[in-house]
């Protein structure tokens, strides 16, 4: 191997950030805008010939993306421009950057964000083009596998959507009938909300986040310590059989969000932010309850009932006791449950080859710094 070169970033490109566009300025085709996070819609013109490398330097910081060519470059990414191609493989850089992360060069802390300076000083130990295309067609490779993997996550994921839709019908139009019942029919005792932490309190104890709810699946390791006056009550810790709901956010999208709580969070105290509801095991399985909660029928109930306060959309208990169910027989909905718990079993197969994939990329990419491949 030849010796690699120390050089900053800024030595075989030119970062810079372009005119932020506007929702109102995207168009229904032409071509394609890149932020932050990826392609976000259309434009009548565009920033770069070729693709280029941008980097997430507002709000999102540090996501990565190569653009196809001709597109727009948005605002809230850096975009390396200028890039040297004598002296660097384009995705060559990229995979250094994802491996390398910007935590130090992240500045801001109510808005964070990414400077030209500082992404410009990020030091990079270059070896020859050869070797770069070389490790390339290597990480290459297994990022394509990485991608298999996660597109076949995503069609099993809609799996469940589609077998409630099979097995019951499009919940809106009703087409086989079932009764329609009120959330507040369903439960097995009233809905409650969580209980806020005391900024001076002395008691300390572990607190789910919302960020446990508002993923695609429920996450117990989204929980922190906070302080409490006194000790919370059993009846705000987590349990078997509850189901939180996400009570505000500033996305909209996200109000309402619900999901039933994990093994591994019960005795967790569930925050004010959140509401429990507790179903009536006579009347529906925790399985259909999930799988109908993501449907745009139940969204759009709550997401009319929700309320805007300094910002943030919320949603209350009353607005949610009448959301509106079709509830069809328990037998059916046991049948349903069965085969939801095949397709879980599935998922779980596959995070963990999702897993395995992901070791592989990361071992990969380390032994590529270290001029192995």
């Amino acid at each position: 191997m030849s010796k690699a070169k120390s050089i900053f970033l800024r030595d075989i490109c030119r970062p810079r950030q372009w005119p932020t566009l506007s929702i109102g300025d995207l168009v229904p085709t032409g071509f394609p805008v890149y932020g932050a996070n990826g392609r976000i819609g259309f434009a009548p013109t565009f920033t770069h010939e070729k693709p280029v490398l941008l980097v997430g330097c507002r709000g999102s910081c540090g996501t990565l993306h190569i653009t196809e060519p001709r597109s727009y470059a948005n605002g809230n990414a850096m975009a390396l421009d200028n890039f040297d191609e004598s002296k660097a493989n384009l995705r060559w850089i990229f995979y250094f950057l994802y491996a390398r992360g910007f935590s130090d060069v992240i500045s801001g802390s109510s808005q964070p964000q990414i400077t030209q300076s500082n992404i410009g000083g990020i030091e990079l130990s270059l070896p020859s083009l050869l070797e770069q295309e070389r490790a390339v067609r290597v990480l290459d490779e297994a990022e394509a596998l990485r991608r298999l993997r996660m597109q076949a996550d995503q069609k099993t994921d809609r799996l469940v959507s589609a077998l409630l839709e099979d097995t019951f019908g499009e919940p809106s139009s009703n087409p086989f009938k079932w009764p329609v019942k009120t959330l507040c029919e369903l439960l097995a005792v009233p809905l409650q909300n969580g209980v806020s932490p005391a900024t001076e309190g002395t008691i300390t104890d572990n607190v789910l986040t919302l960020s446990a709810i508002t993923g695609n699946q429920f996450d117990s390791f989204a929980v922190k310590g906070a302080p409490f006056s006194r000790q919370p009550e059993p009846s705000k810790r987590v349990k078997a059989g509850q189901f939180l709901i996400c009570r505000g956010n500033g996305n909209i999208q996200l109000v309402g969000a619900g999901k039933f709580a994990a093994p591994d969070a019960f005795g967790y105290v569930f925050p004010d932010t959140m509401i429990s509801a507790e179903f009536d095991s006579q009347a529906v399985v925790d399985e259909f309850i999930d799988a109908l909660w993501r449907t745009p029928y139940i969204r759009s109930q709550i997401q009319s009932s929700a309320r805007t306060t300094n910002g943030a959309h919320k949603i209350n208990q009353m607005s949610l006791e009448l959301v509106s169910f079709p509830v069809p027989s328990l037998d059916l909905q046991r049948s349903f449950a069965v085969q939801v718990k095949e397709i879980k079993a599935l998922q779980t197969a596959q995070t963990a080859s999702r897993q395995r994939l992901d070791d592989l990329l990361k071992s990969l990419l380390y032994r590529a710094f270290q001029g192995e491949l």
